[in-house]
């Protein structure tokens, strides 16, 4: 006889799902138009440009508005900040790591040819503990070019004496990071790496799988007006 698992809301995981759906149904902003806020949380990036390289998935976000993510992310503040910007001793200063980061990438993307006008942004501000779920699911769910392909687009400037590392695949294919020329140059050249990224949306389950997941959480949930995701 068949026994199936009841299904239990409160479980870390469906809450974590939760969490990322509820991340789907806020509006697009556009990246070059985000406004400072408060808090940390979880966050998607979309790109509708012309980079040739990722014509399968603009083409989607054209037509679609912003629904298949080229990065997913997250941001903690040290300290253990609660996402919402407070703090549980109510002597800290609000969190705004989540905005900071957002600009973080802004400015990496505006170091490059691509044109930071191309790019959107989703994001939700909650509370710590859900922050790492929700950012995995997500990238489980989409998985984001530059998440799981080209590496290196989140990480940051390692510092002198530490450039011993390959130059990310990232800033191969979109040089104009300072730092990153400094490191030890990679084998794969600019148009290895485009093609290489081309095959792997032709591919890639995530964005057929994912072309409505955008649309399905905002008619499940309604858009969220934009504010501080609470």
């Amino acid at each position: 006889m068949i026994q199936p698992t009841p299904y239990n809301p409160l479980e870390k995981e469906n809450l974590g799902k939760s969490v990322a759906d509820a991340m789907l149904a806020r509006p697009a902003i556009p990246l070059n138009e985000l406004q400072p806020f408060h808090g940390a949380g979880i966050y998607a990036l979309y790109y509708a440009g012309p980079f040739v390289a990722y014509r399968a998935m603009a083409a989607v976000n054209q037509r679609q508005g912003p629904t298949v993510p080229i990065y997913v992310g997250k941001a903690i503040p040290a300290g253990g900040r609660k996402g919402g910007g407070g703090s549980d001793s109510g002597n800290l200063k609000p969190t705004r790591a989540l905005h900071k980061r957002l600009v973080e990438h802004a400015e990496s993307i505006g170091a490059t040819e691509l044109s930071l006008s191309d790019f959107s942004c989703r994001y939700l501000v909650v509370d710590d503990i859900w922050i790492p779920l929700g950012e995995s699911l997500l990238i489980t769910r989409f998985s984001p070019l530059w998440n799981l392909l080209l590496d290196g687009f989140g990480n940051h400037d390692p510092g002198a004496g530490r450039y011993n590392g390959l130059v990310p695949k990232w800033d191969v294919l979109h040089p104009g990071r300072s730092w990153a020329s400094k490191c030890r140059p990679r084998a794969e050249t600019a148009a290895q790496i485009a093609k290489e990224a081309a095959a792997w949306l032709s591919q890639a389950p995530g964005l057929a799988q994912s072309r409505y997941v955008a649309k399905e959480a905002e008619a499940r949930y309604g858009a969220l007006p934009d504010g501080d995701g609470n």
